[in-house]
């Protein structure tokens, strides 16, 4: 009985050659990459399992995970074991200090409150919603606090305790100065420590208003002095002038052209005339 004939082998071809490489190389890849996992996602679900593996150390209530990169990551036991919902790589402060929020009482309406307007600026305890910034709670420029309640630098600045007060731009002129703009109520209150009562105040107003006066009449009196007094001298100038009346001396006889000659005694005129 005669041996079966080997079959042939099979030729391939470049491309196909090429090909299986590409796709053997590719299948590798592939492999590789599902058999590589990140060292924390082994650890969590080592965790969720409750299984420790070795590559945790527990250390003072502190846990240690091996990250297989040469350190250690740093786990608090607290944070992550009792509440397995917060995320481990969340750093917990534990035995935190609790910061008291400070609530202040309206003036107005006796509601609680953080922070308002005027107790950011002028340290007065009204909320923002009971702010009146067209009436009760309008605010003054230094000038027209100084003019209304007559009062001095010193009273804003050095008199205990000294006026606050928020700096605003000159909405008239950029380039003036900036305006010191106060709390209308505080500056009365102020007014009142410097006068004692507003009748007071009104009396002081009512002086000054007086003494001004007296001021524009001695101002005026002066004037009108001044001119009366220029009027007068020009008027005597030119009387003066026109009602000169010369007072000759003695005659004196020229014998030579036969004349005689006298001088006014007071502005030296001299005459010569012939005696008939």
């Amino acid at each position: 009985m005669a041996e079966a004939s080997a079959p042939a082998p099979t030729v391939l071809t470049e491309a196909q050659k090429a090909r299986i490489e590409r796709n053997k190389a590719k299948a590798i890849s592939l492999r590789q990459a599902k058999l590589v996992s990140h060292p924390y996602n082994s650890t969590k679900k080592d965790t969720n399992l409750g299984d420790v593996p070795s590559s945790i150390i527990k250390v003072q209530g502190t846990k240690y995970v091996d990250s297989g990169g040469g350190f250690l990551i740093e786990q608090s036991i607290t944070s992550t074991d009792s509440n397995p919902g917060i995320d481990p790589d969340l750093k917990v402060i534990e035995n935190a200090i609790s910061i008291p929020i400070q609530y202040e009482e309206c003036l107005k309406c006796g509601d609680s409150f953080v922070d308002s307007f005027l107790k950011n600026n002028f340290q007065y305890n009204v909320c923002d919603k009971c702010y009146d910034k067209d009436g009760e709670h309008a605010l003054i420029t230094r000038t027209e606090a100084k003019a209304e309640y007559l009062l001095k630098d010193c009273d804003f600045d050095i008199r205990e305790p000294p006026l606050i007060y928020i700096s605003r731009r000159n909405p008239h002129n950029i380039q003036w100065g900036e305006m010191k703009l106060y709390l209308h109520l505080q500056v009365e209150k102020r007014a009142m420590e410097v006068w004692g009562s507003e009748e007071e105040l009104m009396r002081q107003h009512e002086n000054r208003l007086e003494k001004r006066q007296v001021t524009k009449i001695r101002k005026f009196n002066k004037q009108m002095k001044e001119l009366r007094m220029e009027m007068r001298s020009s008027l005597y100038t030119k009387q003066t002038k026109g009602a000169h009346v010369h007072q000759f001396g003695n005659d004196t006889y020229n014998e030579e052209d036969d004349t005689y000659t006298h001088t006014c005694l007071i502005c030296s005129f001299t005459e010569t005339y012939e005696k008939m």
